[in-house]
């Protein structure tokens, strides 16, 4: 009986700010990463546009409808060694400004929080911080300091 050999996965993450340049940030639930500080996101389907991924996702799990209109960075993320990932980040605008977030799949995510750049970072710096923030958003800042440039555009 053959066994059936790990596959690397493709995830999108929807970098959503508002006009102060705060992100849209959840804590994960009943997966990996539980109890950690994600963005909005999830699988790409087949067929499907990382784009309308990112739109897609924001609106089924914080009800968010936001516009796709650019990529961020990609990051290649290993959580054991039958879990790796490939996470791209794609920065959306809100459709209408002044929108809250609402916990759609409380199965998946605790809450919504409005938090900065400066927010994660110090998260991150804590002393337990790569428990508190999920990996694909400490990939992210490592490999890509810049990222708030490449992402300030869409708010």
């Amino acid at each position: 009986m053959a066994t059936q050999k790990p596959v690397v996965r493709v995830g999108v993450a929807a970098i959503i700010q508002d006009v102060q340049g705060r992100l849209v940030l959840g804590i994960r639930k009943g997966s990996h990463g539980e109890g950690q500080w994600q963005l909005p996101g999830g699988h790409l389907e087949m067929g499907e546009s990382y784009f309308a991924c990112a739109e897609r996702e924001a609106l089924e799990e914080t009800g968010l409808v936001v516009k796709a209109d650019k990529f961020g960075a990609v990051t290649s993320d290993i959580f054991g060694p039958e879990k790796h990932y490939i996470t791209l980040f794609v920065s959306c605008r809100m459709v209408k400004e002044g929108q809250e977030p609402r916990v759609l799949e409380p199965e998946k995510c605790e809450c919504w929080e409005w938090k900065s750049w400066a927010d994660v970072r110090a998260l991150i710096a804590s002393e337990d911080g790569r428990t508190k923030v999920f990996l694909p958003i400490v990939n992210l800042l490592e490999d890509h300091p810049d990222i708030e440039a490449l992402t300030e555009a869409s708010h």
